[in-house]
């Protein structure tokens, strides 16, 4: 399992791409994090409401229904810029040099496979639950309150499409450093080792600029 990672910044083109998309990947992820939020208030206040005057959030699930796509996919391609998803990297790490620049490009390129396959099937899905001529736009709703889904649906598509954004900008990173010879490429995630993390952090809890 990796350990945290940077991404190193310079004047490149992939550095400034990659800065481009990181602001919408953090609007997204800070998004995400207040539905989050959202969701643990609609908890207390449902459990309160039945606990104490027998009637608990009408449409309850419902909305745990409408937030959880928001709360679990939108911030998938800002951990995808960081490298702090989960992976196994005990091959990965002997690598060096363009050996593990060439490894890793493939690798990503496998994933945006992948991610153009899911962007088509979840617009799909999203297509079947949105009508022009319905009520809402919907075709489909939740069960207690009516709530249409569609809005939730699209929410897939388009965070894979961003993650697919970011995809691309790391196998230009990863190509570019394995044509170069790159030590540290910027715009991809450079997997640091325990010391270099806690180096790091000291860094953030002295007030250290990087």
């Amino acid at each position: 399992m990796a350990n945290s990672a940077a991404v190193f910044e310079d004047g490149s083109l992939v550095s400034r791409l990659d800065r481009m998309l990181r602001s919408l990947e953090w609007v997204m992820v800070l998004t995400a994090g207040l539905a989050a939020f959202s969701l643990m208030f609609l908890a207390v206040y449902s459990v309160t409401g039945r606990k104490f005057f027998a009637a608990p959030l009408l449409g309850y699930v419902d909305y745990i229904q409408l937030l959880m796509p928001l709360i679990a996919i939108v911030g998938i391609s800002y951990v995808q810029r960081d490298g702090t998803h989960i992976r196994m990297d005990i091959i990965i790490r002997a690598l060096r040099g363009r050996v593990l620049w060439l490894i890793e490009m493939i690798m990503v390129i496998l994933i945006f496979g992948l991610v153009l396959a899911l962007v088509w099937g979840t617009w799909s899905h999203f297509e079947r639950s949105f009508s022009w001529d319905a009520p809402y736009f919907s075709s489909d709703s939740t069960i207690d309150v009516n709530a249409p889904v569609w809005p939730s649906k699209i929410l897939v598509p388009i965070a894979f499409s961003v993650l697919s954004l970011r995809l691309l900008i790391q196998i230009y990173g990863y190509g570019r450093a394995f044509v170069l010879g790159l030590k540290h490429p910027a715009g991809v995630p450079l997997i640091q080792s325990a010391a270099e993390v806690a180096a790091t952090e000291a860094k953030q809890l002295s007030g250290e600029d990087d």
